[in-house]
């Protein structure tokens, strides 16, 4: 009796309005795709028809050159013998300004990525535990509950919590579309400005993600140009989150603003330029939760720095981090072999698809592509993509995110993540992909069939999906295929 009333009891207490809000963003078919793969996960042998996760960008293409370092490099941690002499040092209390010698090694990695065309200064580095909360940090620092950050289309949906859900901040679109591969323009930022006055919402800041997730693009430096000469126009803030700057396999090189600033002619109020970076997705470590802010704003860094103690990077992790980033050789060979993995995985899926007519966003960077399957839709229309999403979902058995959980304007756009398996994981997400093109053009995998023609219809696809799998065990996935969607076009 007294164990029920205490339960009642406990029903009754409310929480704050800030923890339950849905301001966090997990009501959205991006995190539902992760659940999907959680409750049934491909495995080659013990699940083969489970879901293949293809919603996550991370980086699992090098970890083999990591894996080595570690073993040839015992002394980087301190639970090692050949590191223990350091164990006290490290596990006291530290200054949260973080290591010198982690804030050195971070700042030199930054200008390496960049080419050393520029230089960072390691007391302008403060430490976050992941781009997640470097984000929101700066959000705190930047504006007020009701405030706006302009942030064009389409964009990570996370951005969404790290940014609002706990600062009661709002993310303003500015709306890109296909018609120029979804490029921010002068016209289309002054436009997205001008709704928000007139919304009575007080705009301060530009989010920019560069590369783009999901576009995997890279911005080119005039219209870089553009964005610093905007936003130094209207007075506010520019965060630049460069934290896929490294994943670059292709021409255009990546181009950071912190490069634009320090340009002839370019004329800006530094005071209004902040960077976000990690090494969550250049180095592959999303578990180290290793965020970084870096202001040219002293305040701002000041701030920031008194926030870091909510999230600060262990010691033991900005230790071992220092070791290796420190390794300049390493370093480069990391990066080298990082692009040219990364460049063989992406000319794999997107050539492999392009012989069953699927198009994908001529991209460069990032761990994931751009997939276009508006030509599936049997309207365009955001219920339409949802759809077909359920579908690739549930039938396909494959988690790929759709454009509306990215805030995309035009429906039946789908973002790929490709470096997150390997080889011949990726061989059956390709293969699945193929089959599921070729059959769907047909309407074999309409979910709607009559009753009485399931039988049949259930047979036919997988008679189908056995020759095409024979079909495909002896082709590459860049030899020709006649498809009935490319003969449809």
């Amino acid at each position: 009796m007294e164990m029920e009333f205490s339960s009642r009891v406990q029903q009754k207490v409310p929480l704050s309005k800030i923890a339950t809000n849905d301001g966090h963003g997990e009501i959205s078919q991006y995190f539902d795709g992760w659940k999907a793969y959680d409750s049934d996960p491909y495995h080659p042998t013990r699940n083969p028809n489970g879901v293949i996760q293809m919603g996550l960008a991370e980086n699992q293409l090098c970890f083999d050159l990591i894996q080595e370092w570690v073993l040839e490099h015992p002394e980087a941690s301190i639970c090692t013998a050949e590191g223990a002499n350091n164990f006290m040092e490290i596990a006291i209390y530290q200054d949260y300004h973080g290591l010198q010698e982690f804030r050195n090694a971070v700042a030199r990695f930054m200008e390496k990525v960049r080419g050393d065309r520029v230089r960072f200064d390691p007391n302008r580095i403060v430490m976050s535990g992941g781009a997640t909360g470097a984000c929101e940090t700066l959000a705190f620092c930047l504006a007020d509950r009701g405030d706006a950050f302009l942030v064009p289309t389409p964009y990570y949906p996370a951005y969404d919590r790290d940014l609002c859900w706990r600062t009661g901040v709002q993310l303003f679109p500015i709306i890109c579309d296909s018609s120029n591969d979804f490029k921010v323009t002068r016209k289309s930022m002054e436009e997205a400005y001008q709704k928000a006055q007139e919304s009575n919402i007080r705009v301060k800041g530009f989010l920019l993600n560069n590369p783009s997730n999901p576009l995997g693009t890279v911005l080119d430096r005039e219209v870089l140009k553009e964005i610093v000469t905007f936003i130094n126009d209207k007075n506010i803030h520019l965060i630049s989150d460069e934290i896929y700057s490294a994943t670059v396999f292709d021409q255009p090189d990546f181009v950071s603003i912190s490069e634009i600033i320090e340009e002839d002619g370019v004329r800006c109020n530094r005071d209004l330029i902040h960077i976000v970076y990690s090494l969550s997705k250049d180095l592959g470590f999303p578990g180290f939760r290793v965020g970084i802010v870096y202001s040219y704003n002293d305040s701002v860094m000041s701030c920031a720095r008194k926030m870091s103690s909510f999230g600060l990077i262990s010691t033991q992790t900005q230790h071992f981090v220092k070791s290796i980033l420190s390794d300049e050789k390493f370093i480069e060979k990391f990066i080298s072999k990082s692009s040219e993995r990364l460049a063989k995985r992406h000319s794999f899926f997107t050539g492999g698809l392009s012989q069953v007519g699927i198009g994908t966003l001529k991209s460069n960077a990032g761990l994931y592509f751009w997939m276009d399957l508006r030509k599936l839709l049997r309207e365009p229309t955001v219920e339409a993509e949802t759809e077909l999403w359920r579908i690739i979902i549930n039938e396909v058995k494959l988690n790929v995110s759709p454009g509306s959980s990215f805030h995309c304007s035009e429906p039946g756009w789908f973002r790929v993540c490709v470096a997150n398996m390997d080889d011949e994981c990726a061989k059956v997400a390709l293969r699945r992909i193929h089959k599921f093109v070729l059959l769907y053009s047909k309407g074999i995998t309409e979910p709607t069939t009559p009753k009485n023609h399931c039988r049949s219809r259930k047979l036919q696809l997988s008679l189908s999906f056995r020759r095409l799998d024979e079909r495909m065990m002896i082709m590459s996935p860049h030899s020709p295929m006649a498809s009935p969607l490319v003969r449809a076009t």
